[in-house]
């Protein structure tokens, strides 16, 4: 039975778009698959690994009989990647079997039940439901992802804490040694809801949210949040437990200020950290009057110096952070200058955006 005819460009799209996710090795057989559903009017591309789905549909030209199967997700990409530019390919149904013809190429693949693929559905259970640009999300998101942890036992900090309020969007991630936060106004919110996204949720929203104004919605229940955009829908349950109150960790009350080139710092800090220790990775910045030093060492006594010009008049200060911490937020963030904030040399660094109070970064010390 033919499923359909297609060609390979339109059809290689929306499955790497959802491929992604597939767990190559996993205890259910089926979650290695992807389920293609066919119907009249379009094609449906789903894959899961039970925390996070995917769906994404493009038109059915063909106008062939309803269809589900589901098919090796990895096996099908590397064909269909492999085949010649523009091909054409045939979907055969055979008994247990899919069938694919390209030309003389002929690939015959062993499926599974389509009845049998799991899936996540958002009930009535809605909390919250918003609508934003996929670039402000994008942006949101890229600004804080990086600091999400990565298999913490503290399971609750192995992803981003989405809260929605009246006017606002916040996102905030941590792993215990940094923070970052960013919010934007966003119009038409009347509802507050707060949900934490899987790490695997976020880097795969980043991946496919496009730098266009084209809106995502968002919609937020108890166990799942659905992010709709374009022909994708991505759903993905959240994780239960109690986020840190980051309100805490941000500090209000510093008064050693020094505002200096985001670039000029980075590029400083690059080169540092070039003979910094390969385990702990720390760098001490020693303000003094109107100077920044920038110095890293490691085990076998090398040592590296940079000395940056700054506005600074307050009492001479020396503390340590881990460096990689901080040229990740100075890599992920694109204003021209940065401000750093300081208490003492037992006190966190806050990292800001002069003039914009919508972007903070905490980094905490230590010792060197």
């Amino acid at each position: 039975m033919l499923l359909i005819k297609i060609n390979k460009e339109e059809f290689l799209k929306p499955l790497q778009s959802v491929a992604g996710i597939v767990e190559r090795r996993h205890t259910l057989p089926i979650l290695s698959n992807v389920l293609i559903q066919i119907n009249e009017n379009d094609i449906a591309f789903v894959a899961t690994d039970l925390e996070i789905q995917i769906t994404t549909r493009i038109e059915n030209h063909s106008e062939k009989a309803d269809a589900a199967i589901t098919v090796s997700a990895k096996k099908l990409q590397d064909i269909v990647r492999a085949l010649p530019e523009n091909a054409d390919i045939s979907f055969v149904r055979k008994d247990s079997r899919l069938q694919l013809i390209a030309g003389k190429s002929q690939f015959n693949l062993q499926t599974l039940p389509a009845e049998d693929f799991p899936k996540l559905t958002l009930a009535d259970e809605l909390i919250s439901e918003i609508s934003l640009s996929q670039t402000t999300l994008k942006q949101l998101f890229n600004q804080v992802q990086y600091a999400m942890a990565q298999q913490d036992i503290r399971y609750y900090l192995n992803g981003l804490l989405l809260v929605i309020e009246p006017g606002i969007i916040k996102v905030v991630a941590t792993d215990g040694h940094r923070l970052s936060f960013a919010s934007m106004e966003v119009d038409g919110i009347n509802h507050s809801a707060e949900a934490i996204l899987p790490r695997k949720s976020v880097i795969e929203l980043i991946k496919l949210l496009s730098d266009m104004e084209d809106e995502v919605k968002i919609s937020v229940g108890k166990n799942l949040v659905t992010f709709s955009f374009g022909n994708i829908n991505l759903v993905s349950k959240v994780i239960e437990g109690k986020f840190p109150d980051y309100n805490k960790v941000i500090p209000s009350q510093y008064e050693n200020h020094v505002l200096i080139n985001r670039l000029t710092l980075l590029h400083a800090m690059q080169r540092a950290s070039i003979l910094s220790n390969e385990k702990f990775r720390g760098v001490r910045m020693v303000l003094t009057q109107n100077s920044m030093r920038v110095v890293c060492n490691n085990t076998e006594q090398e040592e590296a110096e940079e000395e940056l010009e700054i506005s600074y008049s307050k009492e001479p200060l020396d503390i340590g952070f881990n460096v990689t911490y901080l040229l990740d937020v100075l890599n992920n963030i694109t204003s021209q200058e940065v401000d750093c904030s300081f208490g003492d040399a037992n006190s966190s660094c806050l990292i800001t955006v002069p003039g914009d109070d919508r972007f903070k970064y905490v980094v905490m010390p230590m010792r060197i």
